[in-house]
């Protein structure tokens, strides 16, 4: 039985961390800069009834006493970490920060980068998002037209990929620029991420008018685009630097679940929204939920955070001051905690709210079965980021008539039945293989040109060798973080024998996945398939009809629009009309005998 009196007793009134326990397992821990007042608190009547409960269930109290309450603090958040305690607000830590990476290559590649910084190079960010370093790399890519191909690709290449057509390369697997040209290239690349356009401009423009006095105006006219474009950039940059820097986080609340909601404002500008669900939520306020926060998301050393000058809060929080102390101490420079009232921030506090509110209407959507099946495919696929789009691909045809190929599209609320599309397949019949490499090569080519969402997951239905012309094609196109699934039927064609073969679009390791009948996943990936199925079946069914039904027909010189359709009226189609003999055509009205003749020779052949 733990003794309170006597411990209370024997308590320091230094600041310090305390773990309470039962049976060896750590319940909550929690920072004082008094311990012996703070724990007090805990066995006075209490009218929370989870701290009740919480208080009833300890056996012992562990105490470290610390020179400070920063000490604390960080202490505090070192151990919630590590324990994750039943009774404290935890939040999931999944971060993992982006990066550009610059290789050292006689070419270098430039290419979005997460993880372990173990490749030489130069690394540029951390960036908030995904979708920022993207975004960085799309204008790079047109603006100064750098490699992003691995060096297996790149040492194999005989002739330019398909970055090369759509302009956003210079082909230096094949010596279509000299590595001078290239380091030039290279260095403003450089420049531009260290945020020196205007020094790319100056440069740029000398270039401009040394290529333009030796009468070199091709030349001189690509670079004058580059510095148009350059330009844009540099206006837009100076215009949001006068808008501020922070990071803006509302907590919302919906039937007892609490979703966090932080924006990135840099530079006045919103480059990302990040939602976060606590595991656990603490005491089940607002306050100690943003606490928990604060200290667990800001205080991590061993997260290289893009810290703004202030951090913007929809309530205050206990320690408020004493965290932002600790947080400027950490980056060695001045950081504030905020509350803000009016203006322009408050208008980013009002939006970071509506957006928390969104994001919990949609986790309360998660107990259909669809969202399940979602869930559960992410985690066989062992995706940890985000995953809000698969795409998949079927081809029909009747040995090789009417080849049309499908492409379906689902994210986390089902069926985008506006994002389908079909497309006819030319040039090639009855190889399925090919058809599926042109239509991959056909949709994502165009959607990079154009700069439109890609999806985290390509879905083909075959196996290994449908899955190789779709690695193909992504590395073609220069698509490196997706990851491909050729689906192949069972035994027998049964439902629930279907075998997986998963692979990245970028790098060489396969792996077979074989799900039970009964998984959610497996009936999911099953739902898209046949979606993708039906939807290629029925236009090519479409397209096949259309063909036999007309083709044949206009290919007849003197058989306009109104004698087909008379003629199909008259023999109730085109299977009539293959039936009737040369003079029951020629009764025809309007068709005559020697149009006759010429009809049936063109349906029957010689």
């Amino acid at each position: 039985m733990f003794d309170v009196q006597s411990f209370l007793a024997s308590m320091t009134s230094r600041p310090g961390v305390y773990c309470m326990r039962q049976k060896g397992k750590v319940l909550y821990v929690g920072k004082a800069k008094n311990l012996k007042a703070r724990l007090l608190t805990y066995f006075r009547p209490l009218e929370d009834l989870r701290i009740a409960q919480m208080v009833s269930k300890i056996d012992s109290i562990e105490v470290t006493v610390t020179n400070s309450e920063k000490e604390a603090l960080l202490l505090e958040n070192s151990l919630i970490k590590s324990l994750k305690p039943k009774y404290n607000v935890i939040f999931r830590d999944d971060k993992s920060y982006p990066y550009l990476f610059l290789s050292q290559h006689l070419f270098p590649r430039l290419v979005y980068f997460r993880g372990k910084q173990k490749f030489k190079g130069t690394y540029f960010g951390p960036y908030p998002s995904a979708m920022a370093v993207k975004e960085s790399l799309i204008i790079l890519q047109k603006l100064f037209k750098i490699r992003q191909c691995d060096d297996t690709f790149f040492n194999a290449r005989s002739r330019p990929c398909l970055q090369y057509q759509i302009k956003r390369c210079t082909a230096p697997c094949v010596n279509y620029i000299t590595p001078e040209n290239y380091q030039q290239n290279v260095d403003n690349v450089a420049l531009f991420l260290e945020g020196k356009e205007a020094q790319i401009i100056k440069q740029l423009i000398k270039k401009m008018e040394d290529a333009a006095n030796i009468l070199d105006f091709e030349q001189a006219a690509t670079l004058r685009d580059q510095i148009t474009s350059l330009r844009n950039i540099h206006e837009k940059q100076i215009i949001y630097k006068q808008k501020g820097n922070a990071d803006v986080i509302a907590v919302g609340e919906l039937n007892g679940d609490f979703c966090l909601q932080l924006l990135y404002i840099r530079q006045g500008q919103i480059l990302d929204s990040r939602s976060f669900f606590p595991k656990q939520t603490g005491d089940g306020t607002v306050s100690e939920i943003l606490r928990g926060f604060l200290i667990q998301f800001y205080l991590d050393q061993e997260n290289k955070l893009d810290y703004p000058h202030e951090i913007l809060l929809n309530y205050s929080v206990e320690d408020q001051q004493l965290i932002a102390s600790a947080v400027s101490q950490l980056i060695k420079r001045q950081i504030h905690i905020l509350q803000p009232t009016r203006g322009e921030k408050l208008k980013w506090l009002t939006l970071a709210l509506t957006n928390a509110q969104q994001a919990l209407n949609q986790k309360a959507a998660t107990s259909s079965a669809f969202q399940r099946r979602w869930i559960a495919l992410k985690s066989e696929l062992g995706i940890k980021n985000g995953f809000s789009r698969i795409e998949c691909f079927d081809i029909s045809h009747t040995f090789g008539e009417a080849t049309v190929a499908s492409c379906v599209v689902f994210d986390q609320n089902g069926p985008n039945k506006g994002e389908y599309r079909r497309y006819n397949i030319e040039t090639i019949a009855n190889d399925d293989y090919a058809a599926m490499e042109q239509v991959l090569t056909k949709r994502y080519l165009k959607r990079k040109e154009q700069e439109l969402v890609l999806p985290e997951v390509i879905m083909v239905d075959g196996g290994k060798g449908q899955l190789h012309r779709a690695k193909k094609v992504m590395l073609e196109c220069q698509i490196l973080d997706v990851l491909l699934i050729g689906i192949a039927k069972g035994q027998g064609r049964k439902p629930g024998l279907e075998t997986l073969y998963v692979t990245k679009s970028q790098g060489e390791e396969e792996w077979i996945i074989n799900l039970s009948p009964t998984s959610n996943a497996l009936h999911l990936l099953q739902q898209i398939r046949d979606e993708s199925h039906r939807f290629a079946l029925k236009g090519h069914r479409q397209k096949r009809a259309k063909t036999r039904n007309v083709s044949q027909l206009e290919a007849v010189k003197g058989i306009g629009a109104k004698r087909r359709q008379k003629l199909l009226n008259y023999f109730g189609g085109l299977q009539g009309l293959k039936a009737a003999s040369e003079e029951a055509i020629a009764n025809v009205p309007g068709i005559g005998k020697a149009l006759a003749a010429t009809l049936y020779l063109s349906l029957h052949g010689q």
